[in-house]
């Protein structure tokens, strides 16, 4: 499959902008063709045929994602003589999707991590808008590229959203950023721009990039996870230091969150290629010094510190 040649730690800025600004429904194709769940695969591979494309999402009629029938279905299905069968028979039901408000990040990312040629887009009441290839991605960004660049790189950096920076009693300076519950609209936008302060200060790449994985991380888990919260960043001297503090609903176990590969995941966090149960591990591993607190009442506060002027060996 086509996986996207961009390394969202060390692109360029201009690069960085335009991935957290620019949406999945920038990008979608839509409306789309799609299948009912009767529709046989035969009818299916006409339809791919006709419109030159290499996937069908299944739907009911209020428009739910029920599966999804790709090329792959199709050779199986005249492989094996099924192909007059339905498609509810057939069809590929566990389906990894993206959310119209979700950043041009998350395509990059979920093409770089799943071997999919497309991911069906869902809008907020759960009905299929759209679908997204890798090679959408790709031209939407070179067309906004050479629209952008030279604007963005002449000017100010852009306002951070739900960003709020100050410097604290003792000249350190402390970056904030509110999360909401399942709002894509925001999430990964905190660890975009933190990773671009490190760059603008000279921090080496390595640093950054353990830094980004564990902002992500934290910050994922409270919009997935939580009932929003707040991730707060501190730097020191040469000491940067991660409070990821939500609202709820806690860790009953923490002793099993921190087992890699336990999740809590429902189907729904699971759809949106989330949920392994890597999040809290890979926070620890790559942190200098780590420390998590929950409790049903006062939600989960997790702590986590970086060197930046060493690497984690």
């Amino acid at each position: 499959m086509l996986a996207i040649p961009i390394n969202q730690d060390n692109s360029p800025e201009a690069v960085l902008d335009i991935l957290c600004t620019l949406k999945v429904r920038d990008v979608m194709t839509h409306p789309i063709l799609t299948a009912r769940p009767s529709d046989t695969l035969r009818q299916i591979q006409q339809t791919m045929k006709k419109n030159r494309i290499t996937g069908v999402p299944v739907t009911d009629t209020a428009g739910t994602l029920l599966g999804i029938v790709s090329m792959d279905d199709i050779i199986s299905a005249l492989d094996s003589g099924w192909i007059e069968d339905p498609a509810a028979l057939h069809m590929t039901t566990k389906v990894i999707v993206l959310r119209d408000t979700m950043s041009l990040s998350f395509c990059v990312s979920y093409f770089n991590r799943f071997s999919f040629g497309r991911f069906p887009v869902l809008d907020g009441d759960d009905r299929v808008v759209g679908i997204v290839t890798a090679s959408d991605v790709v031209s939407t960004l070179l067309v906004a590229l050479n629209r952008e660049m030279e604007k963005i790189e002449q000017t100010a950096p852009p306002e951070q959203g739900s960003a709020a920076t100050a410097e604290g009693p003792g000249g350190e300076r402390v970056i904030e950023f509110r999360t909401e519950p399942f709002n894509f609209e925001i999430a990964g936008q905190a660890s975009t721009e933190i990773k671009k302060v490190l760059k603008a200060a000279g921090v080496d790449a390595a640093v950054s990039r353990r830094v980004g994985i564990a902002s992500y991380e934290l910050e994922i888990n409270q919009v997935i996870h939580s009932s929003g919260g707040v991730m707060r960043y501190v730097i020191t001297g040469d000491t940067l230091s991660i409070e990821a503090r939500d609202r709820g609903p806690g860790i009953p176990d923490l002793e099993k969150a921190m087992t890699e590969g336990f999740s809590t995941a429902t189907d729904r966090v699971r759809a949106l290629g989330f949920g392994a149960g890597m999040g809290l591990p890979n926070t620890k591993r790559v942190s200098d010094s780590f420390s998590i607190e929950s409790s049903a009442s006062e939600g989960t506060v997790v702590r986590a510190s970086f060197n930046l002027k060493g690497n984690k060996q």
